[in-house]
């Protein structure tokens, strides 16, 4: 298509008079007149098309479809809003692509909507940011239901098909504000990460349930289940109660590491300012033992010093030492990953980062679309395995020898 031959403008003349950018792209500029005409010869052309025939041809055929006039609308775009006649024929058959009809938004616009909602912006400011941009007013309705478009995507990311093996995940939850039948109340995004054979990181879902709890977490280990999952050697979490029970009902013979960061940040509430710094200095010779034999030894010793004045850390160790004592059994490789489950915690906290503007959210639906695009923006960065993959999986060969030897 050539821009010479745009109907009403004579290109050379009208960027002659084009001073600054504003007056090429900006609201009213010459981009916005020049779009109109392009989508308006589009229009033309597919008609053609849909005819058979140019547009003043005529034809014999019995069964004849002709051009019945137009129909006006004003689209908006990213140069601005610019007016069309959309040709009717009077068959009412014809079925324009380019601008669908009853679509008022072409989809660049839909685009720039979506992506500013995904870096959590309110709807009010993409309300002005797009004015500001381009001259287009759109309402706060129009930029919801521009976004809600992002759920059929959702739905689809949410029910992928999952690898069969997954040598390591992290399981945790974020909470967020929703309002529900006139009520605001905290919810909980169940979150799963993977690492994949590549040593790639994979968000493998996210789930809405009212608070955290096991029997939910069981629901979610179905789920990846469901999906494909066949095996999982290692599963990271924090110490909640339950859940390695509903994790092992789904995926019997998992390996659970609970966080060893939570289980310090839990140990410390109990101790006051005076004791930390000796306590602590103690605590570090259990869970930086070389290991696990050492480890009791200084678990021991731990209890024999500070049992009587804090008994309730020393208990709270020694009940939860089968899941904290794991990463014990592998080497200083595979210890790094899984003896906490930071890596999980770093993408809650983008994903706060993204949606810290939305102080409470309308719905579920508006939750779990703002956490997808979110997830889509801050998985763009994961394109590496991480580090030393290689000698980790080297390692995970040898402990999980036949159970890794099908998958690959």
């Amino acid at each position: 298509m050539n821009l010479l031959e745009l109907p009403d403008i004579d290109l050379n003349k009208e960027l002659s008079k084009c001073k600054n950018m504003e007056d090429l792209v900006g609201k009213n500029g010459l981009m916005q007149r020049l779009f109109g005409g392009i989508i308006q010869q589009f229009l033309e052309a597919e008609m053609e098309e849909h005819l058979s025939r140019k547009k003043y041809e005529r034809q014999e055929d019995v069964d004849k479809n002709y051009r019945n006039g137009y129909s006006s609308k004003n689209i908006k775009t990213s140069f601005g809003e610019v007016a069309v006649d959309v040709p009717r024929d009077r068959k009412a058959e014809f079925e324009p692509k380019i601008v669908r009809k009853y679509e008022t938004v072409c989809n660049e616009l839909d685009k720039k909507v979506i992506g500013l909602y995904a870096r959590g912006m309110s709807v009010d400011d993409i309300k002005s940011e797009i004015d500001e941009l381009y001259g287009v007013d759109i309402s706060p309705a129009m930029i919801s239901k521009i976004t809600d478009k992002v759920m059929d995507t959702v739905v689809a990311w949410q029910n992928r098909a999952l690898d069969p093996l997954y040598p390591i995940v992290y399981m945790d939850a974020v909470h967020f504000k929703v309002r529900e039948d006139h009520r605001i109340i905290t919810k909980a995004a169940y979150v799963c990460m993977a690492l994949d054979l590549k040593g790639c990181k994979d968000i493998l879902g996210i789930w809405i349930g009212e608070h955290e709890g096991a029997k939910f977490w069981l629901s979610v280990c179905n789920d990846l289940k469901n999906r494909g999952v066949q095996d999982i050697f290692i599963a990271c979490m924090d110490g909640l109660k339950g859940l390695p029970d509903a994790i092992k009902a789904v995926f019997p013979v998992v390996n659970i590491q609970n966080c060893i960061v939570h289980q310090i940040r839990n140990s410390i509430k109990y101790i006051p300012s005076k004791d930390m710094n000796a306590f602590l200095k103690d605590l570090k010779t259990v869970y930086q033992a070389v290991n696990e034999s050492m480890a009791v030894q200084s678990l021991q010793v731990l209890e024999e010093k500070w049992g009587d004045k804090y008994p309730i850390v020393i208990q709270s160790w020694k009940n939860n030492w089968e899941n904290l004592s794991t990463y014990f059994d592998f080497p200083p490789e595979i210890r790094k990953i899984i003896y906490t489950t930071n890596a999980l915690e770093g993408f809650n906290r983008q994903l706060r980062k993204f949606t810290k503007i939305r102080t409470v959210f309308p719905t579920d639906d508006s939750l779990i679309k703002a956490l997808y695009l979110a997830t889509e923006q801050i998985m763009l960065k994961w394109t590496a395995p991480i580090q030393n993959w290689a000698s980790t999986l080297a390692q995970l060969s040898i402990r999980f020898d036949e159970r890794l030897e099908q998958y690959l």
